[in-house]
């Protein structure tokens, strides 16, 4: 009874199902062992549903991390404070994107190697699906228009400087960011650095 419910999904709800059975086969076996069978399994449907959609297990995989960052969409918080918020969002992307970011640095490796491209390439690919400015970006436009930072300071890697810190403390310990290291980051490197000077 439960594989012919299975089996009358359709559309939305049968993509749906779909992408979440391949992240969920992604983490458990990696990239190595990522297979349409082994999804269609999980799915609970057949193989032919599977490479109807996806030309490709790279394109898949892709698609699996997309759907995950969409159902874990960041709600951009409004504190009054670029400190507050900066320090929400490396929160949040310490506790929601560890998973991912593991992922991609431990298990991904015959990704990279099959598609010939690197992480920065698989990283751009996703964020060229998104529209609009990033969150770093609002919360930083919104700094600007309360006067809280220099505008002329804020060039491409210094906007993404305590992103790229939170993810490299990730992929160096395959863990959450502590509080203290997130707060280091912030109240240490980040903020002198984008802060309007006194005149």
């Amino acid at each position: 009874m439960q594989e012919r419910t299975a089996t009358r999904r359709r559309g939305a709800q049968l993509e749906e199902a779909l992408l979440d059975a391949a992240w969920d086969e992604l983490v458990s076996v990696g990239y190595a062992g990522f297979t349409f069978e082994g999804v269609a399994a999980r799915a609970k449907t057949s193989r032919s549903v599977v490479y109807r959609r996806w030309a490709s297990r790279a394109e898949l995989a892709i698609a699996a991390i997309a759907h995950y960052g969409r159902k874990n969409p960041f709600v951009l918080p409004d504190t009054g404070s670029l400190r507050d918020d900066v320090v929400a969002l490396l929160r949040w992307l310490s506790e929601r994107r560890a998973e991912l970011a593991v992922l991609m640095s431990m298990q991904m490796s015959d990704f990279f190697a099959e598609t010939r491209s690197t992480m920065a390439d698989l990283r751009d690919r996703l964020l060229a699906e998104r529209e609009g400015p990033t969150s770093m970006e609002r919360i930083l436009e919104r700094a600007a228009a309360r006067g809280e930072v220099d505008p002329e300071r804020l060039t491409p890697r210094l906007t993404t400087l305590p992103i790229d810190l939170v993810r490299h403390e990730i992929l160096m310990t395959g863990r959450p960011v502590t509080e203290k290291v997130i707060e280091e980051i912030v109240d240490d490197i980040f903020l002198p650095l984008v802060r309007r000077r006194a005149r």
